[in-house]
């Protein structure tokens, strides 16, 4: 009898380290009120092409159909939850600003080092709907990675 009393405190000690695993692993795919600035990638007159605007995911992404590469706008990610290096790239997330509400779903294309995103200007303006990132610099945001739906 001893020995099944240890047993079922082992096996509830292993599904607690595997539930709390698994929990870290959903709040390490979003983060709150993280900064986002924004970078002149310019897609469309760059012809959708990750190696004319030097993105760090070019090495891996480059080569995806057209479709694949205009599906969303494109973002750097060096945001303090989620992948980061070639595991980030063509990844996508839902990126909400945090005053206004407004969301947009971007794929990820390069690296950057604010700690957040750094937003192609095309996307930048699409959530910043009463202009105060602009004037900041910057908008605060949240995001969370989505399935990009590219199956």
């Amino acid at each position: 009898m001893e020995m099944s009393k240890k047993m079922v405190v082992v096996s509830v000690m292993v599904m607690v380290v595997v539930f709390g695993l698994l929990d870290d692993g959903v709040k390490a795919q979003q983060a709150s009120n993280v900064r986002a600035t924004y970078h002149y990638y310019n897609p469309s007159q760059n012809n959708w092409d990750l190696n004319a605007v030097s993105a760090y995911c070019a090495t891996w992404d480059a080569d995806k159909s057209l479709a694949w590469r205009q599906k969303y706008g494109w973002t750097a990610f060096c945001g303090p939850s989620g992948p980061t290096g070639q595991a980030a790239c063509g990844k996508c997330l839902l990126v909400t600003n945090t005053k206004t509400n407004a969301q947009v779903t971007v794929r990820i294309v390069d690296q950057c080092s604010n700690g957040g995103l750094d937003l192609d200007w095309s996307v930048f303006q699409q959530i910043d709907t009463d202009g105060s990132g602009y004037a900041q610099g910057h908008l605060i945001v949240n995001y969370q990675f989505v399935d990009c739906g590219d199956n």
